[in-house]
């Protein structure tokens, strides 16, 4: 499939948040977590409206026919819709803005919060194999450079089989900022550390906030995974933190 009609059928399930006037706005895409799209990321997409920015919360599974529970018996197991499959989203999204006359599709900010992470990386580390391997037929590293600005990996899965720390994120690559959580017993710390370790390795700008007495999903307030603690203050601290991000790719 090319990424236009992906596109399009992802937009038919996704969210659109735009500041007050005509535009064009640059655009900060949110993707989910393994569990699905949920409320809590409606507040961050609220955010970068007030920091001028449009925001689009993108559903990637009901596009594909996955329900709640699927995605939690499937997409959180690691068996279906892998990081390096649903990285086709990100190419099929900006090619989607291209077609909107609200969007300033060069200028594009990309935030993902765990398995949304994960896809974010693995749509940078994928290099020559990115066609083949999304299975979006015009998907090419080049549309990342030209688009995006900056990225945001919020408790992102960095274990097997994501691929930045073995691979690294290529030519130019954006800036990115990031959320570790030192509870997180679901996708730990270290290795994500490690996979952002890695890219300062190779010289990209890299900024870490860790929060030691985060679990994951600290930020969901409807999170019913029993180790995952909502912490209001450190949902606050990371939506400012969000903020700074797009402010600095404004």
């Amino acid at each position: 499939m090319d990424s236009a009609a992906w596109g399009d059928q992802l937009a038919q399930h996704s969210r659109v948040f735009k500041p007050v006037g005509p535009g064009p706005f640059p655009v900060a895409l949110i993707l989910h977590g393994c569990g699905g799209k949920t409320p809590f990321l409606e507040d961050y997409a609220r955010v970068a409206v007030k920091a001028g920015w449009a925001a689009v919360v993108v559903d990637s599974f009901k596009p594909r026919g996955v329900t709640p529970l699927q995605a939690k018996l499937t997409v959180c197991t690691g068996l279906a819709v892998r990081g390096h499959k649903r990285a086709g989203d990100v190419f099929a999204m900006l090619a989607w803005l291209e077609g909107q006359d609200w969007a300033d599709a060069d200028r594009v900010f990309l935030a993902g919060w765990s398995h949304g992470g994960w896809t974010i990386m693995d749509a940078y580390a994928l290099g020559e194999r990115t066609a083949t391997l999304t299975g979006i037929t015009d998907a090419e590293p080049a549309r990342l450079r030209r688009s995006v600005r900056g990225a945001l990996l919020v408790y992102p899965y960095a274990g097997y089989p994501a691929l930045t720390t073995r691979r690294g994120w290529g030519a130019e690559p954006p800036p990115v900022w990031s959320v570790i959580a030192g509870k997180d017993q679901v996708v730990g710390w270290k290795l994500p550390k490690a996979a952002l370790d890695r890219l300062s390795r190779d010289g990209l700008t890299v900024d870490e906030l860790f929060l030691p007495d985060a679990t994951h999903a600290f930020d969901d307030d409807h999170a019913n995974d029993p180790r995952a603690r909502y912490r209001p203050d450190l949902f606050q601290e990371v939506q400012a933190y969000f903020t700074r991000a797009l402010e600095a790719c404004f």
